[in-house]
């Protein structure tokens, strides 16, 4: 099937290599933990134990910013101790826990708050364990399809070139009548996933933005024209694709913005595809800990969290976050809406949230 990008190009960023790796003593146990293990000790990486996944100590950094970088540079190799999944919705019904955390920088993320202190990234070695029990949520739903989103707490594809953990879970889902796999990215290093025999059953979705976000609020991710690139790798391999527009922003000329997002992406992906694509529509969010915390953590960012301009909405658990007000958020999505409609009418738009 081919795109319409001709020159190979070399890609923006490297695939992630951790500066130093922590183990859990068992992890250990599990043929995934030895592998890892091996693994780092050729590479001369700096390898360390800790008592558990949750409690790292020793990252260096002399004040609080420097930890938190250089633990986005930290892998920690843990068992998954508890197997019961969290809800996904609207995406999925549960999340299904490959790994946690990110070594991307994207100042709006909600894994800002949600990972708190613990801003290392985290792979679990007993991914047998975790697909045995997807498995059994699968046959509680039955005759339902199950879905699962691998993407919840982290970025899986800019780590299975470490752990190989996506692609067991994609030809796992891909055995299952009733399963779904469903995951997102910011990275173009889908090389080890495009011979996964998925059997249509995994949609491999793509997160993307106008220039101005990507350029200004997600440092350490793959650029644009990567993306799509591996987007056009992925369909070649048979893959349902879709993609996230998220977060919706409104900068200065946001409209012409997400026109010259769409008109490039309908240039650049291959005419094959276009007729099976989805799209989900996030507009940002923020909390008033999420604020505190990427104030602190990006001091330089430009991201606009004025809480006088937005509307506050009420979540889960009595928990609520700022978003655009009504009238903002309706045109937001109706102009956004009417894009995909002209660009790509036949295209599924899930959801605006």
């Amino acid at each position: 099937m081919p795109t319409t990008i001709e020159e190979p190009r070399i890609l923006g960023i490297k695939p992630f290599e951790p500066d130093q790796v922590f183990f859990e003593p068992d992890a250990l146990t599990y043929p995934l933990g030895k592998e890892l293990m091996k693994r780092f000790k050729a590479k001369g990486t700096p390898i360390y134990m800790t008592t558990s996944h949750n409690q790292v100590r020793g990252i260096p950094g002399e004040t609080e910013l420097e930890k938190y970088r250089n633990a986005k540079r930290t892998l920690v190799v843990g068992v998954r101790k508890t197997l019961k999944f969290d809800t996904s919705k609207p995406s999925a019904e549960y999340a299904i826990p490959l790994s946690t955390g990110c070594m991307g920088h994207c100042h709006y993320c909600y894994l800002q708050t949600t990972m708190g202190n613990k801003p290392y990234i985290r792979v679990y070695v007993n991914i047998d364990e975790i697909l045995e029990q997807a498995g059994r949520y699968i046959e509680e739903r039955e005759p339902e399809i199950t879905r699962f989103e691998a993407a919840c707490t982290s970025d899986p594809v800019g780590i299975e070139h470490i752990t190989g953990n996506l692609k067991r879970c994609i030809e796992y889902m891909g055995q299952q009548e009733h399963g779904r796999l469903r995951f997102v990215t910011k990275y173009a290093h889908v090389e080890p996933l495009l011979d996964a025999k998925h059997n249509g059953r995994t949609r491999f979705r793509f997160s993307i933005n106008a220039d101005y976000v990507i350029k200004n609020f997600e440092p350490a991710t793959s650029p644009f024209l990567d993306r799509i690139e591996a987007a056009g790798k992925v369909a070649q391999a048979g893959f349902p694709l879709g993609f996230i527009i998220a977060p919706l922003y409104r900068f200065d000329g946001w409209q012409e913005g997400y026109r010259d997002l769409l008109e490039r992406l309908e240039a650049m992906l291959p005419n094959e595809v276009k007729e099976d694509l989805t799209f989900e529509l996030i507009q940002h969010r923020f909390t008033k800990t999420a604020k505190k915390v990427i104030e602190a953590r990006y001091p330089k960012s430009k991201l606009e969290m004025n809480e006088e301009e937005r509307q506050y909405k009420w979540g889960r658990y009595g928990r609520g976050k700022y978003v655009y007000k009504k009238e903002q958020a309706r045109e937001l999505q109706e102009t956004i809406e009417e894009m995909l409609v002209y660009h790509f009418p036949y295209a599924k738009i899930e959801y605006f949230t």
